[in-house]
């Protein structure tokens, strides 16, 4: 996951109201977003690698992200899985504050990242480049591959859109969240940020919705959370086929919290 746009207790609404692209690579197998028969709970797309996840809800009404945070420089191939951490919160009972907690004690065993968890009470955001859990404030964050809020060009451009999208009327709000998630943008080099990467591949990872030959935006999700507690859960996955980034299935589930007949 490279990008979360999310407002939070800032809609009359939705309590959270989240828009994100996993960028990946095309070779790295992944099941598309459904309740996971292990841990039927879940709903969440997952990594067929190393069986974790990038996003994903509950029934109960829990939710967890996570980013890398981009420095080639420090990857470890022998590191844990950062999508585990995804899981974990999402298959447990203890609270966001407290797993976030017991996770930055174990920081060094993974690299670097960005982990988004919550439930309908507290949202909190951990990094293990940056000390200490933080609760997030209400309002509209951007999230990529830095800290949270740090303002990349695709994180301001991103939030501007999102910003913009929340203005609409509620029937038009997911095509709007998703017709954003596919914005191609690119920003110029003067703004771009060095993170060790090279000037070729800090121009292709610069915008909202990313493609190239081997790696790119494999899915754009939305999530909206309302005060009633109802979940919408909506993900448009993308393949590449040649040159061209094409539409897979589009995948739409809406439930009640702690409701077992989600559709």
């Amino acid at each position: 996951m490279c990008l979360l746009l999310f407002a939070y207790n800032a809609h009359p609404k939705y309590k959270l109201i989240l828009a994100a692209n996993r960028d990946e690579f095309y070779d790295r197998p992944a099941a598309p977003a459904r309740f996971w028969e292990d841990a039927p709970g879940i709903l969440a797309g997952r990594d067929l690698r190393l069986g974790g996840t990038w996003l994903g809800v509950t029934r109960e009404g829990r939710l967890a992200a996570v980013t890398n945070y981009r420095d080639p420089g420090t990857f470890r191939n022998a590191a844990k899985s950062r999508g585990i951490l995804v899981a974990e919160f999402l298959k447990g009972k203890a609270s966001a504050d407290a797993y976030l907690q017991r996770v930055e004690k174990d920081r060094d065993a993974y690299n670097p990242f960005n982990l988004i968890a919550g439930d309908a009470d507290a949202l909190f955001w951990l990094s293990n480049r940056a000390e200490g859990v933080r609760r997030i404030s209400p309002g509209i964050h951007g999230l990529s591959n830095r800290l949270l809020d740090t303002p990349w060009p695709k994180v301001r451009r991103g939030i501007r859109l999102f910003a913009d999208a929340l203005e609409t009327g509620e029937t038009q709000l997911e095509k709007r969240l998703f017709s954003l998630l596919t914005d191609t943008v690119t920003p110029s080099d003067a703004e771009l940020p060095d993170t060790g990467v090279g000037l070729d591949w800090e121009r292709i990872l610069s915008s909202i919705f990313i493609q190239s030959p081997a790696y790119g935006t494999r899915s754009s999700t939305v999530v909206l959370m309302g005060y009633g507690g109802r979940i919408v859960f909506a993900e448009q996955t993308f393949h590449a086929s040649g040159a061209f980034i094409r539409k897979g299935p589009f995948r739409r589930f809406a439930f009640g919290i702690s409701d077992r007949t989600g559709s």
